[in-house]
């Protein structure tokens, strides 16, 4: 586990922000940092394969460490998420199989937020054109009433903020992954690519 103590930890309320990855995290962690002591947390069992997981892994630490915003890193957890979205291998993207891969890395993000004593969560999700904004808040407003904390509410696209992410991407060099990260995923932008 890499964490900072951030020197601002009692004069802004702290967020615990779900990182996919860290082109997602640019725009996002922006945003919030101007009313936030943000710590990152990753945590996705869905990203396949291990190689493309320790990139995206290693990629997003690097970034914020270097930044001085701390870092945290849930369990790899890939067996349950294969038991949990067992039956919609076959949905679409940003089907049934996504809601659930949102709401499992949703609730981790949570359940630390919760232990770690923070006072909001929420996640970089919404920033791809991909996702449904709508669902993730849905999701993550729910479970904040179930723990107990306040969920910050955000379609980080909005105001050409995907645009701006990549941007601020190719500013910093970093790594890009050219699909969401499960393996149906893989396999949906394969299909794409041969045109079937």
């Amino acid at each position: 586990m890499d964490k900072i103590t951030p020197v601002d930890r009692n004069v802004k309320k702290t967020l615990l922000l779900h990182s996919c990855c860290a082109p997602c995290s640019t725009y996002p962690l922006q945003i919030l940092e101007r009313d936030f002591c943000v710590t990152v947390f990753f945590y996705n069992p869905n990203i396949q394969p291990q190689v493309e997981y320790t990139a995206r892994r290693d990629e997003i630490r690097r970034f914020v460490l270097g930044k001085g915003i701390p870092f945290l890193e849930g369990p790899a957890e890939t067996t349950d998420w294969y038991e949990m979205v067992k039956g919609y291998e076959q949905e679409p993207e940003g089907g049934r199989r996504c809601e659930i891969c949102y709401r499992m890395r949703l609730e981790k993000t949570a359940q630390w937020a919760k232990k770690e004593g923070m006072h909001f969560f929420t996640t970089t999700l919404s920033i791809s054109p991909h996702k449904k904004a709508a669902v993730i808040n849905r999701i993550g407003k729910e479970l904040g009433k179930v723990y107990g904390l306040a969920y910050y509410e955000a379609d980080f696209k909005k105001k050409d903020g995907f645009k701006i992410s990549c941007r601020m991407s190719e500013e910093e060099g970093l790594y890009r992954q050219d699909y969401c990260g499960c393996v149906y995923s893989l396999r949906s932008m394969v299909t794409k690519r041969r045109g079937a």
